[in-house]
């Protein structure tokens, strides 16, 4: 534990503030909910990148005993590399694989257009005794499934559906992995997707990250990533340090190949050819943040504040 953490509970707990407990052990009033005893379990699944080295161990675990599975097209080929699914030839006309062991799975087919028709049909096979793996690349809960998932369970009153996140790498911390270390001081993520919310918050959003030194990563690049810059360059110099990363930890069995390149935020937008699509993560650096290179390459780093090897 960090020095930092500790210091946060002993604050909290000489000041007297309530523990609440486990979230989920138990309500506000201190009686225990209690889930019937014949439903199995909702686990929304992060897997990263996709790839089974990117993946971690539970996630593994939790999609290879689950009872149903709900996977787009493309993570279920990634998880069929190193057997987490069963091949395609093990899934008869149904969408039931049996396993080597003999234990069948549903697999079922996410899209985006069916993700409240499967969330609510994941909730009748979890009341039906069921564990279901719903999966989501990345983490799910960057930008991804878990918020619909209790939305909808808010929205269909399923309290009586347990429900767990498995987290999994997102792509800023794929991406930062893959150029050095640009995220080891405070740093803010900002999806560039109006479609949930207007631009002039994404803007207001984004002038106060560049403004507060925050290191800024940007999501969903494919949409308005020229008009972010232009408006973290108000607030930010044209030399500090950007990393266009694509794919991170996919290789070349993402939708673009797996790629880094560093340049700076003045500059940044001449290298349009660089930014892909859905796969692609803008990381802004702050005045602080710096390159390092050895003999093979150069590598993005931001301190975590003005210390030398000795306050280590």
């Amino acid at each position: 534990m960090s020095s930092d953490a500790s210091e946060t509970e002993t604050a909290a707990e000489t000041e007297g503030e309530a523990d609440l407990g486990p979230v989920g052990d138990e309500t506000t009033d201190g009686t225990s909910d209690g889930t019937p005893d014949d439903h199995g379990t909702l686990s929304v699944v992060g897997i990263g990148p996709g790839l089974p080295d990117q993946m971690t161990a539970k996630a593994k675990r939790v999609i290879e005993s689950a009872d149903v599975v709900i996977a787009s097209s493309l993570y279920q080929a990634f998880l069929r590399e190193d057997g987490t699914l069963p091949s395609e030839d093990a899934v008869d006309d149904d969408g039931v694989a049996t396993r080597d062991d003999g234990f069948e799975q549903e697999i079922v087919r996410s899209t985006m257009g069916r993700q409240i028709e499967l969330t609510r049909a994941a909730f009748d096979h979890v009341r039906e005794g069921k564990d279901v793996a719903h999966v989501s690349g990345g983490d799910p809960s960057v930008y991804g499934k878990s918020d619909l998932v209790f939305a909808m369970a808010e929205e269909d009153d399923a309290t009586d559906v347990p429900i767990e996140i498995v987290p999994g790498i997102t792509a800023a911390l794929g991406g930062a992995a893959n150029v050095g270390a640009p995220l080891c001081n405070d740093f803010c993520t900002v999806s560039l997707s109006d479609k949930w919310r207007g631009w002039e918050e994404i803007e207001e959003k984004l002038r106060a990250a560049a403004v507060s030194e925050f290191v800024i990563v940007l999501y969903n690049c494919w949409r308005n990533y020229e008009r972010a810059l232009e408006i973290v360059r108000e607030e930010r110099t044209d030399d500090a340090l950007v990393a266009i990363v694509n794919d991170a930890g996919r290789g070349d069995a993402g939708r673009n190949g797996e790629s880094e390149f560093i340049t700076t935020l003045g500059e940044a937008e001449d290298h349009d050819d660089k930014v892909s699509g859905m796969g692609t993560s803008l990381i802004i650096g702050t005045h602080e943040t710096t390159t390092w290179r050895n003999d093979d390459r150069a590598y993005l780093v931001t301190p975590r504040g003005g210390r030398d090897v000795d306050d280590f």
